[in-house]
């Protein structure tokens, strides 16, 4: 076989080792429906308390004085820093050029390696990038389908079929409540997850998601150096998202959407 099929990879998978990974990972999934907005909620909490629990820093020894500073000389260098999330997006159009630029770092070196430009456990490569326009009218997009599957190694996309329109996209990730604007486009970060757990079993499912967490940084950084703007986002359902790629929901695991687009000036 020249390549392989992705059900091939099945052969090889303990299947009770898939069942449990795919019930845990049910677990951390949302349901995100305008039938149940009025009746469920993600926590409890008052914004006081909210404000209170986030953004802080975690100390081992809060009560002890065993801390002490950093050099004063020390600042972070903003070439490899990652710019804020962006809080409301423009909906300017990008040229396919630019995206290509955005999405070189975590390509091969050549075709005839294997090797990408992020760390990989035992060489498995189980994350999988969905590139998704969420313009409507780019001219400068390759294909009437919306989306497109990066092959790192060929250093190529192959066209997701059936995605000419991209109303179930939009309405899979962008219907949480909240306005963030109208991002240009979506990257999918998804696990092949048959693909991680043949070698590694349980612990192949946390060294998946590490590898995406090295991934997305990787388009952050030439993101900041083209001028665009990026926010993570998890506010999906993963089975409606499955659904709009074409995606089999017990193989494939959303782990998370990496809006970019240009941000939304108000002045």
């Amino acid at each position: 076989m020249k390549y392989i099929p992705h059900d091939y990879y099945l052969k090889f998978m303990d299947p009770v080792v898939h069942a449990e990974t795919l019930d845990f990972h049910a677990k951390g999934n949302y349901t995100i429906h305008d039938a149940f907005k009025h009746a469920t909620q993600l926590h409890g909490f008052s914004d006081q308390q909210l404000l209170q629990l986030t953004g802080n820093e975690l100390r081992l020894y809060p009560d002890m004085d065993l801390t002490f500073p950093i050099c004063p000389e020390i600042y972070p260098d903003t070439t490899i820093c990652r710019n804020d999330s962006c809080e409301t997006f423009s909906s300017a159009n990008i040229d396919f050029s630019i995206i290509e630029k955005l999405i070189s770092p975590i390509l091969s070196p050549d075709m005839m390696s294997y090797k990408r430009g992020y760390p990989s456990g035992g060489a498995l490569y189980p994350a999988e990038i969905f590139i998704c326009s969420l313009m409507e009218n780019n001219e400068s997009w390759p294909c009437p389908e919306k989306i497109l599957h990066l092959l790192p190694q060929s250093r190529s996309f192959e066209v997701v079929q059936g995605t000419q329109e991209i109303a179930a996209l939009k309405q899979a990730i962008l219907s949480a409540p909240g306005s963030i604007g109208a991002p240009s486009i979506a990257v999918v970060y998804a696990v092949y997850i048959p693909k991680t757990l043949f070698k590694y079993r349980y612990r192949g499912y946390r060294l998946a998601l590490m590898e995406i967490g090295s991934i997305y940084m990787l388009v952050e950084l030439p993101a900041k150096q083209l001028g665009l703007q990026c926010r993570l986002w998890s506010a999906y359902t993963d089975t409606m998202l499955n659904k709009a790629i074409g995606l089999n929901p017990a193989l494939f695991f959303p782990v998370c959407v990496h809006f970019i687009a240009e941000k939304y000036d108000s002045l």
